[in-house]
């Protein structure tokens, strides 16, 4: 599992600290396969500082998947479902993308035996993560 240490400057890749867009992180991913877009998994793995068989072992696929099939629907869900949490996160973050990648990939989440919230979307525990992070919002402290 890759741990983000150090992050770039802001902008340096297109991490912004305050993104004023709406659609922001989504178009920060965005890439296009025989012309129709898709989410950018080389771009999410840069973004978030891992490797390609981190990546890959997440996603539940072959590393080659990952280059050769980037359009490939697990792929492409597995991405999903790492920008609705990631999106929850930053807005909880008050728009801080590099606050967010962090708390995703490091904070170990009592609800959930201690695990990170890139571990619990790695078992299809998206929903969850969502769940706490709604009730974070609403003021719950635990």
């Amino acid at each position: 599992m890759g741990i983000a240490t150090n992050y770039p400057a802001p902008g340096a890749s297109g991490l912004a600290d305050s993104p004023s867009q709406p659609f922001a992180l989504a178009e920060m991913l965005m890439d296009e396969v025989e012309g129709k877009p898709i989410l950018s998994p080389t771009k999410f793995i840069e973004m978030m500082n891992l490797d390609v068989n981190s990546f890959a072992q997440h996603a539940k696929v072959h590393r080659n998947t990952v280059n050769r099939a980037p359009a490939a629907l697990s792929v492409q869900t597995h991405l999903r479902d790492n920008m609705r949490v990631l999106k929850a996160a930053t807005d909880i973050a008050g728009g801080d993308v590099k606050r967010a990648i962090f708390w995703y990939q490091n904070e170990p989440l009592a609800p959930f035996a201690y695990q990170t919230a890139e571990a619990l979307v790695a078992a299809n525990r998206t929903d969850d993560v969502i769940r706490l992070l709604e009730s974070y919002d609403a003021g719950f402290t635990g």
